[in-house]
């Protein structure tokens, strides 16, 4: 009996032992394919980081150039620099307040009309058409946006830079971050958290527009609830409250393509709006809100003497003549030629254009931020700039924000400096976007806040709101507005963000083509077609400047050689140039590509009436400049030929869309997928 009974548990013991092995092999498996999944979540969401921060980089270069025009732009048919002061300088308005508020009373709205129609003050019943109306999809005529900008830059006149709040007389405050034109986020969070009103106060912490397409429908909710309840609704100004800003990010198009017949004016109203806005909000005396951050220079008591609506943009450079800028590049280079330590590469033919790219950055960092920044006269501005385009840092100290070329870096001790300096505890700010929606660093003392859900791509990230109560313990609630991505599980939804990451990554490369393989070739002495690992890696991140992990990334942008080196050609394959016209060089083609955003803001900015046309001499006169302030080489024949080959129909006139279109980057998978369909 007990030989029998010690056999048998042995055998039991056996299956047993296996089973926990298979478990610890199958614990082990699964830590591993979790660990990659995070990597490469963690990997498409740095490429999404640094190719937005790199596009607000461009945006600052672009505004560079507003100013070089607004100075060089040659007379044409007796316009001159109207062409686009129009859009970067705030037009005065010859109409008293009364005369402009009977203007906008007198427009006729069409019996055919159907959405909703406001009356002024603004009651519940209002907010809540407006609402209704939003969700299906109407859109406001154009009457009311401009009676309720007038009445929202009214009421703005009358508020200081920085608003004082006190939770005694509620018993929370609920404090939102970027919204950006996502509309599903907003009503998502009135669903979950209650509408605006004297019980339910919120501050909303800036870049209510662009890159959305519904931040038109966001503003008018916004400001009518800043109407019906000013004492419980608040708004800070962002970054993206900007008319130079929304040149780029889309608010500027969406305006006009709403708004037809009064987009302009409504454009211009919007300008004065933005610009009285309030720079900062405390609560209890001990939480500072602002939409980016602070620097070492950053003053409460200073920023409240500012004169905000002088302010129209922050990316705004005084105008100055030609011999102070060239005074100004030729400064730039000789700095740039002592502090050049980012790039890697010691090749001449490396260096070109990107080292005067990286140049101009620099010249923004040291006009429009405190840290760089000594001149009383631009105090005000640079405190400004401070407040809506910083970012918190690990490391200590205060440095210009390299990344996203405007603003600061502000480390623990700047933030515990201004705390200390103002009787404060917590710092909330906005501005980045975190996977979570919010995030916490330097100590718990700063709070990062964001409300744009999927912000770069479907599933990319949460969106959040904090609230404070009178103890001021921030509560976090998380959400996701959720339609395709619902059914997907994480490792789908990792896959939809890293190709769409990906996509962007190749345009990216694509578009600095003949500078990637001008640094190729510095390695590949032979002509091989192939280098290192190590080269290949160091050469793309000298040339873009993206500050991503290259190595990690390889595979799935270049293949690996048989002798383990890249054939670095295989990098371009996936993507192909459109259909250029005839008279363009390949180089100019691949500026054209690179530059197209910016070169459709200019047009854009050309074409008053935005009928998708401009003139010839137009065209010619704004390429000039925009190659010279480049560096780029093209003779004038090049530019006269492009010209006359895109005025199809010979009327002296180019549509620059169809132009435009021409210089786009197609995707070869794209092309696959449209014939299959």
């Amino acid at each position: 009996m007990g030989c029998g009974t010690s056999i048998a548990i042995e055998n039991q013991t056996r299956p047993s032992e296996t089973a926990i092995k298979a478990a610890i092999l199958i614990q082990r498996w699964y830590r591993r394919y979790v660990a990659r999944l995070e990597m490469r979540r963690r990997y498409t969401w740095n490429i999404f980081q640094s190719i937005e921060y790199a596009g607000e980089q461009d945006q600052l270069q672009l505004s560079s150039f507003f100013s070089f025009m607004l100075d060089n732009f040659t007379q044409i048919n007796g316009n001159g620099p109207d062409l686009i002061s129009h859009l970067l300088d705030s037009v005065v308005d010859p109409l008293t307040e009364e005369v402009r508020q009977l203007k906008y009373e007198q427009i006729v709205v069409p019996e055919s009309y159907s959405g909703p129609r406001l009356s002024f003050p603004l009651s519940v019943t209002d907010t809540n058409a407006l609402l209704s109306a939003f969700k299906e999809e109407q859109t406001l005529h154009g009457k009311y946006v401009l009676q309720l900008l007038y009445e929202t830059k009214k009421f703005l006149k009358q508020m200081p830079n920085v608003i004082y709040l006190s939770t005694s007389y509620a018993k929370e405050i609920t404090i939102c971050g970027d919204l950006h034109g996502r509309l599903d986020d907003l009503l998502l969070i009135f669903y979950k958290n209650g509408l605006p009103s004297a019980e339910n106060p919120y501050i909303f912490n800036g870049d209510f527009v662009d890159r959305g397409k519904k931040s038109t429908e966001i503003i008018i909710i916004l400001f009518a609830f800043l109407l019906l309840y000013p004492d419980h609704m608040h708004l800070n100004r962002g970054n993206h409250e900007d008319h130079i800003m929304n040149l780029r990010y889309g608010f500027t198009k969406e305006v006009m393509q709403k708004y037809k017949t009064h987009g302009r004016e409504i454009l211009q109203l919007l300008q004065d709006v933005f610009s009285l806005l309030p720079l900062a909000t405390v609560i209890d005396n001990k939480v500072l809100i602002v939409h980016g951050g602070i620097s070492d220079k950053t003053d409460l008591d200073f920023l409240s003497t500012v004169e905000r609506h002088k302010v129209k943009s922050a990316l705004r450079f005084p105008k100055r003549s030609i011999d102070h800028l060239n005074v100004q590049q030729s400064q730039s280079r000789r700095s740039s030629s002592r502090h050049s330590g980012r790039s890697k590469l010691d090749s001449p033919r490396s260096s070109g254009r990107t080292s005067r790219a990286s140049r101009r950055r620099k010249k923004h960092f040291t006009k429009q931020g405190s840290c760089s920044s000594s001149s009383s006269s631009s105090s005000s501005s640079s405190s400004v700039v401070d407040i809506l385009w910083s970012d918190p840092k690990n490391p200590n100290g205060c440095s210009p924000n390299s990344f996203r070329g405007g603003g600061c870096y502000f480390g623990p001790d700047v933030t515990q400096a201004l705390l200390q300096k103002h009787g404060l505890c917590l710092l909330i700010r906005s501005h980045e976007c975190k996977q979570e929606g919010y995030e916490l660093c330097h100590n718990g003392q700063v709070i990062t806040i964001f409300s744009a859900s999927n912000y770069y791509e479907e599933g990319s990230n949460r969106g959040a709101y904090v609230k404070l109560g009178p103890e001021l313990v921030p509560r976090f609630f998380q959400y996701q507005v959720s339609r395709s991505t619902r059914k997907l599980t994480l490792h789908q939804r990792v896959r939809v963000a890293e190709g769409s990451a990906l996509r962007a990554l190749k345009e990216k490369l694509y578009t600095h083509r003949s500078e990637l393989m001008a640094a190729f070739q510095q390695y590949d002495i032979d002509n091989t077609g192939r280098i290192s690992t190590s080269e290949w890696a160091q050469v793309v991140e000298s040339v873009l400047r993206l500050d991503l992990p290259w190595r990690t990334l390889r595979p799935r942008l270049a293949r690996l050689c048989a002798d383990g080196n890249v054939e670095y050609e295989s990098c371009f394959e996936d993507i192909s140039p459109g259909d250029p016209i005839p008279p363009v060089t390949p180089n100019l083609a691949e500026t054209l590509y690179r530059y197209r955003t910016d070169l459709e803001i200019i047009f854009n900015i050309i074409d008053k009436d935005h009928s998708g046309q401009i003139s010839i001499e137009e065209f010619r006169q704004t390429w000039k400049l925009f190659s010279s302030h480049l560096g780029v080489a093209v003779n004038d024949q090049t530019i006269d030929d492009m010209a006359r080959s895109i005025d199809f129909n010979k009327d002296g006139s180019i549509d620059f869309n169809e132009f435009l279109e021409a210089f786009r980057v197609v995707h070869k998978l794209d092309v696959k997928e449209q014939q299959q369909g």
